[in-house]
Order: C-alpha cells, then sequence, then structure tokens
C-alpha cells in the first residue's frame, strides 16, 4: 500500500507540535520557579531554596544586586628564605614535649613557638599531642592534622619524632611556662638554662595577650623559622578539609550572587554570653557584637537581604533570629554539614574538629566578618592575606538611619600592613 508523502509530513508536524507544548507547560511550572527540597547536606525536615542551574545563567546581571563585594588578589608570595640545615652530624641536644591546646587558631601559634624554641636550642621535637577543652580529653596529632607533610616541612630546619625515647620517657620533664610570640631574650634567659641541665624539658605556651601585629625584627634565621613554621607546615588531615570544602561548596550553591558569593562571620553565642561587649572608649568599636549588631552593620554597609551568610555557631540559637530576619538565608555548621559526619564532627564533644572546619571555611569565604575579636580573628587574617583573601570587615556600630561604604571597615590588618604575615609574604 503506498503511502501519501503528504500524510507523513501531516504526522511529524502534528508530534511536532505536542512536543513544543510540552516543553511549554514543562518550563511554564519549573523553570520559572525555586524548588524547595530536602537535601543530604540538612537535617530532615529543613528546606532550602535551590535554584536551578538554567535559570541561574539565564538570570540578567541587572536582577542581581552586586553589593559591596571585592575581588580576591592575587596569592601573596614567601619573602622568606628557608633556614640553613641543621648538620646531620651534629647530635641533638635533648627533648622537647609540648601539647596544643583550644582550637586550630591557638595550635598555629603554639606551633610556631615551640619550632622556633627547638631551632635555637638545638633541641629534638616531639610530636604533640591535642588536649581538649575539658580534663582528660585527648587526641593524636594524626587524629586532627597530617603529620607526615608536617614533618617532612621542617625536614633539615629542626629534628623530629614522633614520641620520645623509651629511655628518656622514664623521666619527668621540668615545665617552663611560655609566653605566646617567644623572643630570643626570653629563651636564653628562662629557657635554655632549664634545657641545658636537663636536656628534656615541656613547654606550657599561654597567651597573655592576642598580638597578630608585625614586631621588631630579631633576629633572621628565628624570623624564618617562625614564617614557615606558621606558614608553611600546619595542614589540617584531609578528610577535615573535604568535609569543609562540601560545606564551602554548599553555600556558594545557595548564592545567588556573582562568582557565588558568600559571608562568614564568627559568632559563637557562647563566647558573646561570656565576654562583655562594651564599646572601646572613643572608637565607636567593641570588642564583639550580637546577631542583631552584625545584621544592622552588614545591612548599613551595601549587603542586600539575600547574601549567604556563614556562622560559626554550631546550632541554632534564638538569639540569631534578628540576623536571620535581615539575612534568611543565614547557615550554621548543623544546617550545612553532611549527615554522615554530623556524629564525628558536631556530637563527639570535640570543640577541637568543629573550630577547625570554621577557620578552614572563614578562611576561604570572600568576606570575612569577626564578630568577636582575637587570636581566631588574627590566625584567619593571616590566612586570608596570604591567599589574596583580603575583604576583612571588622564590624563597627554604624548610626542610624545612616550608610558607610564598607571600605572604611576594612581591617588595619590589611590597610597599614601591620599583620605579622606581612612579614612572611610580599
Amino acid at each position: 500500500m503506498a503511502v501519501d508523502p503528504r500524510q507523513v509530513l501531516a504526522a511529524f508536524l502534528t508530534m511536532s507540535m505536542f512536543a513544543m507544548l510540552g516543553n511549554m507547560i514543562k518550563k511554564d511550572h519549573f523553570d520559572n520557579m525555586e524548588l524547595s527540597l530536602p537535601t543530604p547536606w540538612l537535617p530532615s525536615g529543613s528546606n532550602v531554596n535551590i535554584m536551578r542551574v538554567e535559570e541561574r545563567e539565564g538570570r540578567q546581571a541587572s536582577e542581581v544586586k552586586a553589593g559591596p563585594w571585592s575581588k580576591r588578589g592575587q596569592e601573596q608570595k614567601t619573602c622568606w628564605n628557608k633556614p640553613a640545615a641543621i648538620k646531620e652530624a651534629e647530635q641533638s641536644k635533648g627533648f622537647i614535649t609540648f601539647s596544643l591546646t583550644g582550637g586550630p587558631e591557638y595550635h598555629v601559634s603554639q606551633i610556631t613557638d615551640a619550632v622556633v624554641i627547638a631551632r635555637y636550642l638545638g633541641a629534638t621535637l616531639v610530636l604533640p599531642d591535642v588536649r581538649g577543652s575539658e580534663l582528660g580529653q585527648k587526641k593524636n596529632f594524626e587524629d586532627m592534622y597530617d603529620a607526615d607533610k608536617f614533618m617532612r616541612s621542617l625536614d633539615g630546619v629542626i629534628r623530629m619524632v614522633k614520641e620520645v625515647p623509651a629511655e628518656v620517657a622514664t623521666e619527668k620533664p621540668p615545665v617552663v611556662r611560655v609566653p605566646n610570640r617567644v623572643s630570643e631574650d626570653f629563651i636564653t634567659e628562662n629557657i635554655e638554662p632549664v634545657f641545658r641541665t636537663k636536656s628534656y624539658l615541656r613547654l606550657a605556651i599561654f597567651f597573655p595577650s592576642i598580638n597578630m601585629k608585625v614586631g621588631e625584627r630579631r633576629n633572621n634565621d628565628l624570623d624564618s623559622t617562625a614564617c614557615l613554621a606558621m606558614f608553611g607546615s600546619l595542614e589540617l588531615k584531609p578528610e577535615i578539609y573535604e568535609v569543609a570544602d562540601r560545606m564551602v561548596e554548599r553555600l556558594r550553591t545557595l548564592s545567588h550572587k556573582p562568582d557565588d558569593q558568600f559571608i562568614a562571620v564568627d559568632l559563637r553565642v557562647d563566647i558573646l554570653e561570656k565576654k562583655r561587649c562594651k564599646e572601646s572608649r572613643g572608637t565607636g568599636r567593641k570588642s564583639c557584637y550580637n546577631a542583631r549588631e552584625i545584621g544592622d552593620f552588614l545591612r548599613k554597609i551595601g549587603f542586600d537581604g539575600d547574601t549567604t551568610v556563614y556562622l560559626t555557631q554550631t546550632w541554632w540559637h534564638e538569639s540569631l533570629n534578628p540576623l536571620k530576619e535581615i539575612f534568611p538565608k543565614t547557615y550554621t555548621k548543623d544546617d550545612l554539614i553532611p549527615a554522615d559526619k554530623k556524629g564525628k564532627f558536631l556530637r563527639s564533644g570535640s570543640s577541637e574538629l568543629e573550630r577547625a572546619l570554621d577557620f578552614h571555611i572563614c578562611s576561604r569565604s570572600d568576606v570575612f566578618v569577626p564578630a568577636i575579636s582575637g587570636l581566631f580573628y588574627g590566625n584567619v587574617a593571616g590566612k586570608r592575606i596570604a591567599s589574596g583573601r583580603t575583604q576583612i570587615l571588622v564590624p563597627s556600630q554604624v548610626p542610624p538611619g545612616s550608610s558607610a561604604p564598607a571600605s572604611d571597615f576594612i581591617s588595619t590588618y590589611v590597610t597599614k600592613k601591620n599583620h605579622l604575615a606581612y612579614s612572611c609574604y610580599c
């Protein structure tokens, strides 16, 4: 039976029309709306708005408020020389032990002091353990940091061992209290005499004040050692980086900004409850800011309500509601961490792991806002300066009914280049 070509053409056109109609209906119902879907990063019952990739790519630039974002600068180049290698034939003069306490912001500084002291004394440094905030909490260095990479980075600069030799471990070492950013004079007068006598001591590094500013040049060899120890030796173990990076990517997915930008704010309710956030006399600045003050500050310097904000708070607290009212896309670790990692990172009672996630995320964000002054702010600033992420905004009270440019609040660590990172990078 012959087929009429006109019938074939008519059938083809009819099928094409139905296909086009189907696509039109589909686009009308799905492409032009935001889907509210549960995700594996959030607890059951939590919903977030996820915009289709096609819609985000097709969005006109005029529809997105740019806000006071800055482009990332170039990564800085190291301007220190690796300290001269120790002579292999030279014998170690003894052993030094210490523990890491607090979060990563403290660990970085403690490592730096211990390495500088070991270099000066010609001692062998024993890989430290990690002590928790409660009595008896202790982890191995390898539970949190990449031990092999750490030891390789300092190879030839100091001698290191993972454990104290058995013949030495039977002795009880004298404990020497050491102030952070230890000076050569302090080592000579207070540590070296004890070390010469015992050839075995334990450091207890404490923080009489928080000072991350550039100091006087002391000793080129020790300055180079300090730069290497602070910026080129200590790295989190890969699993922690992986979890933190997944959280960063989640934040970027949730952002509707150009380049998927987000703000990280160091704001923890437990710290705010302990600190007295009083205004510094005549400066308009305080040592810490609550959620409402941070929300007002970010709005008045130009960030719109669609901005994605990450808080270093672990679990949501009702005192954070005023910030979420201004910036609905505000998230904590509990909102973002993969569900299969919550038990290890959030429910294990290990604040060190929580702070490790915060430290990495705040170092990687497009903008960093320290709502709390202190060492976390100082050491995150150092990491950001080294990587070219210098949009660090220090909050201040903007008068009611007024606004101000974000550039007025860039950290003086950056504007005055007085952070010690600038003595290591150029």
